[in-house]
């Protein structure tokens, strides 16, 4: 098989349709689609009927994240790996366009889609590694302040018309192999490090990706809306501290990350 489609769903269900109707423009492809649920209140049963390509996997507790696309992959067939949100809808093409991309680069370890907003609008969806303020300077006044260190942190500078090399991609639309081929006696099989609830899992495979010497790539020639919305940002940080339960995890992520990688981690790659 080629290609499993891995999309964890957690209360999500009216746009995990939509997701999964869009995935139905694959034509060139023989693929699976692996539905994790997440210990959330849906009902997905229905689906598998509907969607006959699906795999409906439900777990008894929410693993987060990473944690979900985990046991997707562990139980995918395909060679190549999809980690999709639910919450994404994908442009016709787009799944092929990464496939055949990944398939013809070797030295490729992770490639990603141009997002977009529901209205079309681009969203800033490839990054530079952070600094270990970069999350206050995106959260708070401060980062008014230091405007240019965190645009570029967001690579704003990059016209995001063009296939590039980049540190980290978001975690919404994310396409690698199941197994790496390193050298004869060396085989890497991506997966998210289960530390991080939600928040920074991304960031963390992308940095794996470079520590095997593999490149991590923005191709905007595949499209793919991405219906987001920022639960951690939904309040001023100030009252996010004291309401948001999904702040805290953020902020939890945030120490996992830099405990593991270093403060000093966005200044370089760490290569084996």
């Amino acid at each position: 098989m080629d290609l499993s489609i891995i999309i964890v769903n957690y209360n999500n269900q009216e746009k995990l349709i939509n997701c999964l109707n869009s995935l139905q423009l694959i034509v060139s492809l023989n693929y699976e689609i692996i539905v994790v649920d997440n210990a959330s209140h849906d009902d997905l049963r229905s689906l598998v009927v509907k969607f006959p390509k699906i795999k409906l996997i439900t777990s008894d507790r929410n693993l987060g994240m990473g944690g979900g696309n985990n046991l997707g992959i562990k139980n995918a067939s395909g060679e190549y790996i999809l980690i999709l949100n639910p919450d994404t809808v994908v442009s016709a093409g787009a799944v092929e366009t990464l496939f055949n991309y990944l398939k013809n680069n070797s030295g490729v370890g992770l490639v990603g889609p141009k997002l977009v907003y529901a209205d079309g609008s681009l969203q800033y969806s490839c990054a530079r590694f952070p600094s270990f303020f970069m999350p206050i300077l995106r959260r708070t006044f401060l980062g008014d302040y230091f405007r240019l260190r965190r645009d570029s942190f967001q690579m704003i500078d990059f016209d995001h018309q063009t296939i590039k090399e980049v540190d980290w991609l978001m975690g919404s639309a994310l396409m690698f192999k199941k197994e790496i081929v390193l050298s004869r006696a060396k085989v890497f099989s991506p997966h998210f490090d289960e530390r991080y609830f939600m928040y920074f899992e991304d960031i963390d495979l992308c940095r794996q990706i470079w520590t095997k010497g593999l490149k991590v790539i923005y191709n905007p020639e595949a499209v793919v809306i991405h219906d987001h919305a920022r639960e951690s940002a939904k309040n001023p940080w100030y009252v996010a501290l004291l309401k948001d339960k999904i702040t805290w995890i953020h902020i939890g992520s945030w120490f996992k990350y830099f405990i593991k990688w270093g403060l000093f981690s966005s200044k370089k790659y760490v290569k084996n």
